[in-house]
């Protein structure tokens, strides 16, 4: 079993004791396909007779709807924008996370902090501050890095759901336009993930092949912690 392990303090006011399950977290920009490959993922995982819980940004039911409307609005200061989804992950992580790797599942994660660090990065916030305030994160078992190409991502998004306000940084006014802005921000935001990749040893997956592609090179690091996993006396649930 893993005793719970956190970037910073954790929980003060909870011991969370031992968390027999397992913390995948998959990482990368808008558009990588991350979304997809957790359904893949989980799928696969219970063909194989894992239990697996899955989770990402803004899916607290104490925030989300909370959040949802204020970005709507396009109104979000910084500082406002980063609290709401601290305590969106906080919320998430203590009535969520823990509780399914407490249980033994597999946890799925799409993003975890990181995300929200390197966006605040971009927006002028100190990443000192951002990464003490998730302190509290514990400290998942493998994060798969998910990176693709500005060009890779802008055909995915221009033939799929199309370019939005936030995902375009429009907010930072690097461009007057949905499109330059989408490709100026990502590219920020790569250089974010490329410098946290080294600080937290993401796993870097190519994200630019194929759907199918992606989902066989996940897999494998997967299989590997589980199989470690296994070879200690735990069973599939």
């Amino acid at each position: 079993m893993n005793k719970a392990t956190f970037y910073g303090a954790g929980f003060p006011y909870r011991d969370f004791g031992n968390l027999p399950g397992k913390l995948i977290v998959l990482e990368g920009t808008d558009g990588v396909g991350r979304s997809t490959q957790v359904k893949k993922l989980r799928s696969w995982l219970e063909e194989e007779g894992y239990a697996v819980s899955d989770t990402g940004l803004t899916r607290s039911e104490l925030t989300a709807a909370g959040l949802e409307a204020a970005k709507s609005g396009h109104t979000l200061g910084p500082i406002t924008m980063s609290l709401f989804y601290a305590a969106d992950f906080a919320d998430r992580l203590e009535n969520q996370i823990i509780p399914a790797l407490q249980a033994g599942f597999v946890v799925l994660s799409d993003r975890y902090f990181y995300s929200v660090v390197a966006r605040d990065s971009i927006r002028g916030i100190s990443s000192t501050w951002s990464k003490q305030l998730y302190g509290i994160a514990l400290k998942p078992d493998l994060i798969l890095y998910m990176k693709a190409s500005i060009p890779s991502l802008v055909t995915r998004l221009i033939h799929g759901r199309g370019l939005n306000y936030w995902e375009s940084g429009m907010d930072l006014h690097l461009a007057d336009n949905l499109y330059d802005s989408f490709v100026q921000y990502q590219g920020l935001i790569l250089e974010q993930f490329d410098i946290m990749a080294k600080e937290y040893n993401f796993m870097t997956i190519d994200a630019d092949p194929t759907e199918d592609k992606i989902f066989e090179e996940l897999k494998k690091p997967i299989l590997e912690l589980l199989h470690n996993r296994l070879t200690k006396g735990n069973k599939p649930k």
